[in-house]
């Protein structure tokens, strides 16, 4: 793992914690803890929507996207804020009122049905709260891209060498 996703990984983690904020790590950087070998392009990070305003103070300098809603490519729809703490891209969204479509876009499904279902991880020294895999599995399926079928198999792979 790239020393940049480490450094940021301790420096929102930390921000995280001494906020008590809950959190969970989604999105293909929860799919490269599950063993995806796919490159990592950021760090996504959901959370409770009033939690984002909570911390807005801390991350001001490395605002790149402000906080606001936003419907990506009619594919997520929700309160999302971008970072960039030294090279590292970070994703922060809002968990509450998230939908994701379904894969023909014709409907919306509330993403709330994974909110904080997490397992416990250790990585490089620094514990955090990650999407159960079954969870991430769910709503990649839903998703576009040779890259998230590439994440389905690793969190797959990782439920059965787990027991999960």
């Amino acid at each position: 793992m790239e020393e940049k996703t480490i450094d940021a990984l301790r420096w929102i983690i930390g921000i995280f914690n001494s906020h008590h904020i809950a959190y969970q790590i989604t999105g293909g950087f929860a799919g490269k803890l599950y063993g995806s070998q796919r490159p990592l392009n950021d760090i996504d990070i959901d959370m409770r929507e009033q939690h984002l305003r909570t911390i807005l103070p801390e991350i001001l300098p490395y605002i790149t996207d402000p906080l606001a809603r936003y419907n990506h490519d009619g594919k997520w729809d929700g309160e999302f804020i971008t970072l960039n703490y030294r090279g590292q891209v970070i994703d922060l969204g809002g968990i509450d009122t998230l939908r994701i479509s379904n894969k023909d876009r014709t409907a919306w499904i509330p993403y709330q049905a994974t909110y904080f279902d997490t397992l416990d991880m250790m990585v490089e020294g620094v514990q955090v709260k990650v999407l159960h895999p079954r969870k991430l599995v769910e709503y990649k399926k839903e998703l576009d891209g040779n890259h998230q079928l590439v994440d389905i198999a690793a969190a797959e792979r990782y439920c059965i060498e787990h027991g999960l």
